[in-house]
């Protein structure tokens, strides 16, 4: 996305002044929450079905993404930030499930393929427009912004798709 890892960490370099030593630290716990929340979606998903957990933990994350370059102080943004990391993976086992749940056996290892490339494209072409948004003065919020607005809106419009096609975790 526009807001890959190492364009956050230049964030805070630029914004708060953030050393190696700090940047590390965070994300550190960032991804220790990451990797939290993406073992938590099974829990959830079970409870409330796959793509419920999938859209309502997504859109608070996201909300939260925009909400970072707004914080007042460096204490402020590191904390929304893992409140964002804290649920920003639950979308992922969740949406691979519903995959693999909706599409045929012998479909499965194409539509996972197809699915991951999707992603990957968008994620090698983004951080060309981050980072030139980031080195223009005056919109250093735009790539946070715009990648969680982005990612709001595909939730919404997969939750208007898919909500009545649900299956259970």
């Amino acid at each position: 996305g526009l807001v890959v890892q190492s364009m956050v960490a230049y964030w805070f370099h630029i914004t708060f002044g953030a050393d190696e030593q700090m940047l590390g630290a965070i994300f550190f716990g960032a991804n220790l929450l990451a990797g939290a929340s993406a073992l938590l979606a099974a829990k959830f998903a079970a409870r409330f079905g796959l793509i419920n957990t999938m859209v309502f933990s997504h859109i608070p994350s996201n909300i939260l993404l925009c909400l970072v370059p707004f914080m007042p102080g460096l204490g402020w943004a590191i904390f929304v930030l893992m409140l964002r990391f804290s649920i920003s993976q639950m979308d992922v086992p969740t949406r691979q499930a519903y995959t693999m749940a909706v599409v045929a056996p012998d479909e499965r290892a194409a539509a996972s393929g197809v699915t991951t490339i999707a992603r990957s494209v968008g994620a090698a072409l983004s951080p060309a427009l981050g980072g030139i948004l980031l080195a223009t003065p005056g919109l250093m919020a735009a790539p946070f912004v715009a990648a969680g607005g982005i990612k709001i809106l595909y939730d919404l419009l997969l939750y208007r798709s898919f909500r009545h096609a649900d299956r259970t975790g």
